[in-house]
Formats: structure tokens, sequence, C-alpha cells
């Protein structure tokens, strides 16, 4: 008995310490090598990775959370163009938020809160 509550206790602090956002993308986006068509997506992050739903279609791709010093005002995406001329996802601020979003070592150069 014990131990099925210790496992339930785990998984719900893993479960817990997992954030879900909502983004839209307005153009064709590379993330991790994969391109993404533009429209609305839900991005679950946890444990380093962030998960990117659109209908069946999920791709995978390796993230850093930071925390900004202030509040960012709005949802605002960061890009690169990558070496095919793509537009490729470097981070996403969160709106109403300190947190930031950023894929493929960009690091926090790419943008400071407002």
């Amino acid at each position: 008995m014990r131990k099925n509550f210790m496992l339930f206790a785990l998984a719900a602090a893993g479960l817990a310490s997992a954030e879900t956002y909502h983004v839209k993308l307005l153009d064709p986006t590379v993330l991790n090598g994969t391109e993404l068509k533009a429209g609305e997506y839900k991005v679950d992050v946890a444990d380093n990775k962030a998960i990117f739903h659109s209908g069946k279609k999920s791709v995978e791709a390796p993230v850093k959370v930071e925390t900004a010093g202030g509040k960012f005002a709005n949802t605002t995406l960061r890009y690169g163009a990558g070496a095919d001329g793509k537009m490729t996802l470097q981070a996403i601020q969160v709106g109403g938020s300190k947190t930031r979003l950023v894929f493929g070592g960009a690091g926090s150069e790419i943008g400071s809160a407002p």
C-alpha cells in the first residue's frame, strides 16, 4: 500500500511540474529540424523538452526554460534564419509571465525582458 502511494505521489509531482502554453505560428516554422505548418499549437513543457501538438502531429524539441526580470506584455516568438533560409524558432516569450522558452541553445542573448 505504501509503495503504491509513493508511486502515485511521484507521478503527481511529475505532472504538476509540466506547463502548457498555446501559440499561433503565422508562417511555416522549423523546430528541431522539422517544419511546422502555420497554425495553432499546444506546447507542453517538462523535463527540458517541449512538445508541440497540432491535431495528431507532435514535434519534440529540447528547451531551456528561463525566467526574465519582468513580465512580458505579449507572447512573442523569436526567429532566426536557418542555413536553408527557412524561419527557425529560437524562443517564445510567454505574455503575462516571466517565462521564456529557448530552443536550440540560442540562450538569453536573443531578447530581454520589456
